[in-house]
Formats: C-alpha cells, sequence, structure tokens
C-alpha cells in the first residue's frame, strides 16, 4: 500500500527522492568525492573534500535502466546519446569502474535499490534510441566465426574511414595513429612521433635502396620517413581507402615517388617469396584475430629475404585468449570490430614457430599512456570541429575509448612492444653484436 506522505509528493520530487536514496545506498562506503546532478538539475555531493568531476544525468530513463539492468555498457550507452554526461575529468569518472564493480551488496539491498528504482517515473518522451546508428551490430559475432578478407575489409573501414579531417584534428601533423616514443614526458607528440619512426629505422638497420614492406601502413608516415631519411624503397599496404588516398597524396607531394608506394592489399594476398630486405607492422596485428596470427607471421617470413629483419609493434593483454568481458564486448562492438589481444609470451611462441628468430623486445606501455593522453587532450580541445566531421556519439565514442585505454596502459591491463626478429638462416648474422649503434648520431 501506497503511505500518505509518498502520495503527497508530486511524481517529479519523488522520483527524485528515490533517485537520491539509490546513491546514498551505492555509494555508502565511496572513499572519494563527486557531485552528481540529476534530471531536475538539483545535485547530491557524494563524499568529502573537492569533486574531481560532475556526474550528469539527463534522463531519468537511463538513471532508471542503470540500476535495474546493472550493465555496465548501458552506461557507455547512454553517454554515448548524451544521456548522461561528465562534466570534469573523465579519468577520474571512468575510475569508478573499479569501485562500482566491486561493490557487494546483499539480496535485500539490491531488492530494495529495484523497488526504489521502479518508482522512478521517467517522461514518456524518454526512450533511448540507439546508440551509434552508424555502428554495424553483429559485425563482432561475424568476425567471431572466422576472420574472412570480407569481413576483416569492413571492419578496417568501421574504424579508420570514420573521416581523414577527424583525424588531422588530434593527432600529428604525420597522421600517425600508433604509439610515440617519447625520451621525456614533457615532449611533443610531434617530435615523439618522429622519435618513432626513426628508433624503427634504426632498429632494421634500415640502408639505402633496401626494399621495405609496410604491413598495415595507415596513413603512409612510416613508408615516407623511410624512403626519405633513409633512402629504402618501400612500399605499404591497407585496407582503408581513406588511408590509401591519403597516403598516394603524400607521397605525390612530397617528390617520393618511384622510392615509396601504398597498396589496397590484404596481407594474405602478398604475392611472391624472398621479396623485401626488410618488414616492419605498427599496430597491425590486433586486427588478424587470433587464429589467423599464425597464417599472419607465416606470410610474413614467406615474403621476408633469408637473414632479413622484422619488427612487429602491438598491444598486448595480460590474459590470454581474448576472452568476453566488459571491455572486450565494448571494443568489439563501437570501436575495433576485429580487435583481439594476445598475451607477449604467446606472441613470442607463435612467432618461434612461425622461423622467426628473436632478437629484442621493447616495452613502451607508458608511452602509449603518454600518447593517449595528449590524443585526449587535442580531441576535446578541438570538439566543435570535431563535430562538423562526425556526429555528437562518435566524438563521445572516441573520447571515452581513448580515455579508458590510457587508463588501461597506466594500470598494467594492457601493454605494447616492438619485437625485433629476423628470419631464421643458418650462419647468418643480421645485427651488430650489441645496441650501440641504435643510439649513435
Amino acid at each position: 500500500m501506497t503511505n500518505s506522505v509518498e502520495m503527497a509528493l508530486p511524481a517529479t520530487n519523488y522520483s527524485i527522492e528515490s533517485a537520491k536514496n539509490i546513491l546514498d545506498r551505492l555509494f555508502r562506503n565511496f572513499d572519494g568525492c563527486l557531485d552528481v546532478r540529476l534530471w531536475d538539475d538539483s545535485e547530491v555531493r557524494i563524499g568529502a573534500g573537492q569533486p574531481a568531476f560532475t556526474l550528469i544525468f539527463r534522463s531519468a530513463k537511463a538513471f532508471q535502466d542503470l540500476v535495474l539492468t546493472r550493465h555496465p555498457l548501458n552506461l557507455t550507452e547512454a553517454y554515448f546519446q548524451g544521456l548522461i554526461d561528465v562534466d570534469g575529468d573523465l579519468y577520474s569518472a571512468i575510475k569508478l569502474r573499479h569501485y562500482l564493480t566491486t561493490l557487494d551488496l546483499s539480496v535485500l539491498d539490491k531488492t530494495m535499490l529495484a523497488v526504489k528504482a521502479l518508482r522512478i517515473r521517467p517522461a514518456k518522451k524518454e526512450v533511448l534510441a540507439d546508440a551509434v546508428p552508424r555502428w554495424t551490430r553483429g559485425l563482432e559475432q561475424k568476425l567471431g566465426a572466422g576472420f574472412s578478407k570480407a569481413t576483416n575489409r569492413n571492419a578496417i573501414s568501421f574504424h579508420y574511414d570514420v573521416s581523414n579531417e577527424f583525424y588531422a584534428l588530434w593527432l600529428d601533423q604525420q597522421m600517425l595513429y600508433s604509439c610515440a616514443y617519447y625520451e621525456h614526458p614533457a615532449q611533443t607528440l610531434e617530435q615523439a612521433q618522429c622519435n618513432k619512426l626513426d628508433h624503427i629505422c634504426r632498429k632494421l638497420r634500415l640502408q639505402p635502396d633496401e626494399q621495405l614492406l609496410d604491413i598495415g601502413c595507415g596513413w603512409g608516415a612510416l613508408v615516407c620517413w623511410a624512403a626519405e631519411h633513409y633512402g629504402a624503397i618501400t612500399h605499404g599496404i591497407t585496407l582503408s581507402r581513406k588511408q590509401y588516398d591519403y597516403a598516394r597524396q603524400t607521397i605525390k607531394q612530397r617528390g617520393l615517388e618511384g622510392k615509396a608506394s601504398v597498396e589496397l592489399l590484404d596481407y594474405r594476398d602478398l604475392k611472391g617469396e624472398n621479396r623485401y630486405d626488410k618488414l616492419v607492422s605498427v599496430g597491425m596485428f590486433e586486427h588478424v584475430g587470433l587464429k589467423n596470427l599464425p597464417r599472419y607471421f607465416a606470410a610474413a617470413n614467406r615474403v621476408l629475404k633469408p637473414g632479413g629483419l622484422f619488427l612487429n609493434q602491438g598491444i598486448s593483454s595480460k590474459i590470454s585468449g581474448w576472452k568476453k568481458t566488459v571491455g572486450t564486448e565494448f571494443i568489439n562492438r563501437y570501436v575495433f570490430p576485429d580487435g583481439q589481444l594476445e598475451t607477449i609470451s604467446t606472441a613470442q611462441t607463435l612467432i618461434e614457430q612461425a622461423n622467426f628468430e628473436i632478437h629484442d623486445l621493447e616495452g613502451l606501455r607508458l608511452h602509449y599512456a603518454l600518447t593517449l593522453r595528449e590524443w585526449v587532450k587535442r580531441l576535446e580541445a578541438h570538439r566543435e570541429e570535431a563535430l562538423r566531421y562526425v556526429p555528437e556519439s562518435v566524438y563521445r565514442v572516441w573520447r571515452l575509448y581513448m580515455t579508458g585505454c590510457a587508463l588501461q596502459f597506466e594500470e598494467g591491463g594492457m601493454s605494447l612492444y616492438q619485437i625485433l626478429t629476423s628470419k631464421r638462416t643458418p650462419f647468418a648474422n643480421p645485427l651488430p653484436l650489441t645496441r650501440r649503434d641504435l643510439y649513435l648520431n
């Protein structure tokens, strides 16, 4: 039976009081500080001290659904739609997941929270739409059944063909969408990306007129750098039409035709054997699919000359097998439909099984955290310009994705490694006895 006090309260006021009661229970043991602004603009201070951010609920329906379903991806979808927002430090807001995922509620607590949530009265016009209309829902399930050439091509287009202009707002001038190499944290992104390109070429001991293949060449920065600064004859392959067009234009503008080239090509369609002196792949093997990694490394070995060097840079996970979690589901649904990470130990085993000898392994985890924080900073600074090229929901996906990844690298949930290998050849000596030459001017 509804008591007389409840009947006396207007529906809106009672909904707000129910929401505040829910917040009070959920954050009873929270040792931080934040503000929560509800859909009537009333605010609740949680904890003591100076709040790092304000969590904004613009929708009673979104608040209610979060309590009743308790699925973290509902929170992200509501954020993409603007029904939930963050005013202030997004990094601190994302860290809330540690508190919420470890929250231990009794059956009675859960029941009471559900009852209070059901008493919230959303406005009739509050209907949650699809998070981002452009998302190809189900693509990640198709990829799970097998990483065919068509699905890989669609997945790459899904992510990289958003808009060259959008990426240009927050990447460096060379359009490098991979981890930079910082000599110190205060270094500019532009310089750190130049460091990365040069570091790779030095590790490969690249020489004039050597044939270099870049598998997954992006917008062509490394292809151009190796041709321009090291005199190599370079060739890059990509599955992204927009990256391909951009790279071709850059090569022409820099007068590198005849020295550098790019091609729309799947790595599985690489022709010939023993064609290239050096191979490089940066941020590519994360898209291959775990089942296809042996095929990927075998293709690289086939086209590399005996004793030739191959540098593979990629993200690794601390957990093997890319099991279904909230994090992996988020990545595959909204960001990289074909993204799958593996442990560095498994990657090394597969590389050795493909007849490569491993010479050098360098961890760049903190470099990627710095890179991502700079990307987020630039994206946020160019928000209004970004919305000229992509919808608000897409802007929010990239902002949340890169912020979350920066924290993952800082916390150690993900890492990044450069693995320098050579094609196994009897009596070959592809490298100097020490690394000293890498650091000589």
